[in-house]
């Protein structure tokens, strides 16, 4: 259902596209626009980055905690939003604590803070429903897509023999239900595409196909006849959009290698890939040079579009599925992939590339947070007016422990975060306990969720 909120707001359109917009003053009256300059009534955006296999236990934590901390070697690329972020030690979820698998247990239910049941093929019970999606159904149908999940790996099926686990828990941490996993997107085109285009998969195309022309091509008569509307501040700010949507959609048709090579995939190759032990996905992208760097980057420029033209306020994405084995040697010292490098066996080599995978991690983070920061709204920002967690259901890939796990939290939350923080909780701290904090900084009234205990007061302004 499309409420008065979506059918105020204005659409470009043109056949096979339609482009929603930023928030511009020149299109609503005096007292809609009045209300939208009050922080408190601007819309909160939540977006939750997993990374898997853990972190250098020893290269993560800062040393000091309070606002006088120094950024430890990971979190460096952190270092200009330092009074943007908090960072959060002694948190754990409790009920991804298990002897009978080190991965699984701490991926499906990184957002759910519940127990997964142990199942096979497809059924999936993770416990409950994640705290996105419980965000969704408070927000969702203020926006064209409730949520958006993406990621860069495929989810695989089958059971995975060493733990009897499903490989479906570890492709997914968004949850509609406790046996409703998201669905997740992992090809930049077709995320892009789904935002901006109408775009039905497996449609017949038409005579024209809308599909090979530019987004912005479609709506031109649509832009011409707004420019018209709008005051010169406004027309700044839809061209800086505008430029933002045309940039990513440059660089996605820059991006030949992007695609899917899985019909490129001979019957000897598989043989070769099985014999391996490497993915399809995996092979692929380190054969034929994708850059992954940038694949990640599209990807996080869309949710960076989706939350600036409020098409979406709540996103999730996955920079690997449990036991994550992406080749990292596109990093200067890096030679092998991540899940190996986490069982590091206190090796220094070892450890070394472990850290610099996960500084690569941050970075991204940190690329995200700085776009966010750089976009404008009203007298704030879209990281002001954001909540943006990073984190990872184990601390150290090598012992996989969930123990003080590796949380970082960016954004003021529309003025109700204290940012600027380094924290240390007690140690088993429920991870729900942040959770909880975030919805009721959303104004959700749940007084439980997860394990809870308790809201987190110290990161509360």
């Amino acid at each position: 259902m499309i409420t008065n909120n979506i059918s105020r707001r204005r659409l470009l359109k043109g056949m096979g596209a339609c482009v929603a917009l930023p928030f511009l003053e020149s299109l609503y009256p005096a007292k809609l626009h009045a209300a939208h300059h009050v922080s408190g009534n601007r819309p909160q955006r939540f977006a939750c980055l997993f990374m898997p296999n853990g972190v250098h236990p020893r290269k993560w934590n800062p040393d000091k905690t309070g606002s006088d901390f120094e950024l430890s070697p990971i979190l460096k690329p952190l270092d200009s939003l330092k009074q943007e972020i908090l960072i959060l030690g002694g948190m754990m979820n409790m009920n991804s604590h298990t002897r009978e698998d080190g991965h699984y247990t701490k991926t499906a239910n990184f957002l759910t803070s519940m127990r997964i049941a142990k199942t096979v093929d497809a059924k999936v019970d993770s416990g409950g429903i994640s705290l996105d999606q419980l965000m969704a159904r408070h927000i969702g149908q203020n926006t064209y897509f409730p949520s958006l999940q993406y990621g860069l790996d495929r989810i695989r099926s089958g059971v995975d023999t060493a733990v009897g686990f499903t490989r479906l828990y570890g492709g997914t941490i968004s949850w509609q239900g406790r046996n409703q996993p998201c669905s997740r997107e992992i090809d930049p085109r077709m995320a892009f595409d789904r935002l901006f285009r109408n775009y039905v998969p497996g449609k017949k195309p038409l005579p024209e196909d809308p599909l090979k022309k530019s987004v912005l091509d479609l709506v031109k008569d649509d832009i011409k006849m707004l420019e018209k509307q709008l005051g010169i501040e406004d027309q700044n700010k839809l061209g800086e959009y505008l430029e933002a949507v045309s940039s990513v959609e440059k660089r996605l048709n820059d991006q030949g290698n992007l695609k899917d090579f899985e019909r490129q995939i001979t019957p000897d190759i598989r043989k070769e890939l099985a014999r391996m032990d490497l993915r399809i996905d995996e092979w692929a992208e380190y054969a034929e040079g994708v850059d992954v760097t940038e694949k990640t980057r599209l990807m996080l420029d869309i949710i960076v579009l989706a939350f600036w033209s409020d098409a979406s306020r709540i996103a999730t994405f996955m920079f690997g599925n449990s036991v994550s084995n992406r080749n990292f040697s596109f990093l200067d010292g890096v030679h092998g992939a991540h899940h190996s490098i986490s069982h590091h066996t206190e090796d220094p080599r070892m450890l070394d590339q472990y850290e610099k995978i996960n500084h690569w991690h941050i970075q991204q983070y940190a690329y995200l947070l700085e776009k966010l920061k750089s976009i404008k709204e009203g007298d704030s920002n879209l990281l002001d007016n954001s909540m943006i967690l990073f984190g990872s259901g184990l601390r150290d890939g090598n012992r996989h422990s969930p123990f003080d796990l590796p949380i970082v939290l960016a954004g003021h939350g529309g003025g109700k975060l204290k940012t600027g923080q380094h924290l240390k909780f007690a140690d088993e701290t429920p991870l729900a306990n942040l959770y909880l904090t975030l919805l009721h900084t959303m104004d959700i009234d749940v007084a439980q969720f997860g394990d809870s205990e308790t809201v987190l007061c110290d990161i509360l302004a």
